[in-house]
């Protein structure tokens, strides 16, 4: 019997603020091999290990040295230093209220993507990010990356035309080294509905879990809010309740603006953008369509574009909805990941790129 032969990686990729692994998962999708992942969150290690198959590190980025990064590349083949900076400075919220000195990790990208020179470095973000500071973070990030030889493009990209079954908005960046950059090329892939996405998984009550899935568990109602979901339509607010149930700041004039909480999601359309407090039926349209009760931890990944059998814990581990929630609504949408990798894969192979699914 011969053996199967190897297929060679179209690139090599370091990820930065790792994560989960979700971005790094894209890109190994999309044919690139994960040679190595860093974040300051030690909890993640199981996660991006088991499902890339690469080494995790529990490392500042903002401490790393271009030797460190550089020593996880062969040489071989096209390197990649992908990245996404946390994205909450960013944040509308956070740039009216707070000042974050997290920005500064942008610019810490930026001066170790110059000195580890890597073929392509990609960075995933907030659209905020453009207009953060009046723009002057993120335009030093790109002037950084243009003195130091690269071209750089970026888009705003819309997850749900790359498949991704959710509403949800990214700055996308891609430079290029000793080549042209080219931004992000819009989708063409049909919307993927929930119904499509998790419309198969098993029923689950409030509180309950699937003794199949441990992450298929759903947050528990007070009777109050299980009154309320019971009383909610897909797609429908709070103003559909009878007055008794009414939140009392929604009976302020002040409250009647927000009506994106305590509601629903629909069947046929992508979800709302998934936040790290998915899990939570008052924390924005995270109702499931029919089932009374929030979506799933599971539920959330799947609509994240994460693969049904994405690992984020070891079995016998009983997830707690608070941490895996933010890994889930802090990461990158898989899909979204996959679709950055080919455009790299494109730009650097062109008509030689062979079709590879």
């Amino acid at each position: 019997m011969s053996k199967s032969r190897k297929v060679k990686p179209l690139g090599e990729v370091v990820d930065l603020f790792c994560g989960v692994g979700a971005l790094s998962h894209g890109l190994k999708q999309a044919g690139f091999e994960i040679k190595a992942g860093y974040d300051t969150d030690a909890r993640c290690k199981f996660a991006f290990e088991t499902n890339n198959g690469a080494t995790f590190h529990a490392r500042d980025v903002s401490k790393l040295t271009a030797n460190e990064v550089s020593a996880h590349f062969t040489g071989d083949f096209p390197k990649v230093l992908a990245g996404c900076a946390p994205c909450q400075p960013f944040s509308t919220y956070k740039q009216r209220y707070d000042e974050d000195p997290q920005w500064g990790l942008v610019e810490d990208f930026a001066k170790l993507a110059v000195q580890v020179a890597p073929d392509f470095v990609t960075m995933e973000n907030v659209p905020a990010l453009e207009r953060y500071k009046d723009g002057k973070v993120f335009q030093r990030f790109v002037d950084t990356l243009k003195h130091g030889g690269y071209s750089v493009e970026w888009t705003i990209a819309r997850c749900e035309e790359f498949g991704v079954p959710q509403r949800r908005r990214r700055l996308v960046l891609i430079a290029a080294k000793d080549r042209s950059a080219v931004p992000l090329n819009t989708g063409k892939t049909a919307a993927v509905s929930v119904m499509e996405a998790i419309g198969r998984l098993p029923k689950l009550a409030a509180g309950e879990a699937d003794p199949n899935d441990r992450l298929h568990v759903a947050s528990s109602l007070s009777d109050l809010n299980l009154r309320r979901i019971k009383a909610s339509k897909p797609g429908g607010t709070w103003r559909d309740w009878p007055i008794e149930l009414r939140a009392a700041c929604h009976r302020k004039l002040s409250g009647k603006t927000y009506s994106g909480v305590y509601a629903r999601m629909t069947w046929d359309n992508p979800s709302p953008t998934m936040t790290t407090q998915c899990y939570g039926y008052g924390n924005g349209r995270f109702g499931h369509p029919d089932q009374d009760r929030a979506i799933s931890l599971r539920e959330a990944a799947i609509l994240q574009s994460f693969p049904p059998d994405y690992q984020f814990l070891p079995k016998e581990e009983a997830p707690s909805m608070k941490e895996v929630g933010r890994w889930i609504g802090n990461a990158v949408p898989v899909k979204l990941g996959e679709a950055i990798g080919k455009e790299i894969a494109q730009i650097h192979y062109g008509d030689e790129l062979i079709d590879r699914e």
